[in-house]
């Protein structure tokens, strides 16, 4: 049996759920490391989706379970962090992405 999803590629896709709940649909960029912590860079996707210029979300990684090897986001408080680990993106992307300051 074929299931066919019109050309949607849905490795990248992330599912989480806001703070009411609501499932937030992201593409994954990115895993940047930084001093021993991981950190995931997301693009929100809107409903039809389509990726929406604007910003990225970062979020911090963390192991919940070592047992399942599941992992939840949590987001940065700590502005410097942020822009640590956006920078690294962007170096790492500045060929692929138009980056607006």
């Amino acid at each position: 049996m074929e299931e066919n999803f019109e050309g949607e590629d849905l490795d990248n896709i992330v599912i989480l759920n806001d703070e009411e709940g609501n499932e937030v649909k992201f593409e994954f960029l990115d895993l940047v490391e930084l001093d021993e912590e991981e950190y995931v860079v997301l693009l929100p996707v809107t409903e039809e989706g389509e990726e929406e210029e604007g910003e990225v979300v970062i979020l911090k990684v963390e192991d919940t379970d070592e047992e399942s090897d599941e992992e939840s986001y949590v987001s940065i408080e700590d502005e410097e962090i942020l822009n640590k680990v956006f920078e690294i993106f962007k170096e790492k992307f500045k060929d692929d992405f138009d980056f607006v300051d």
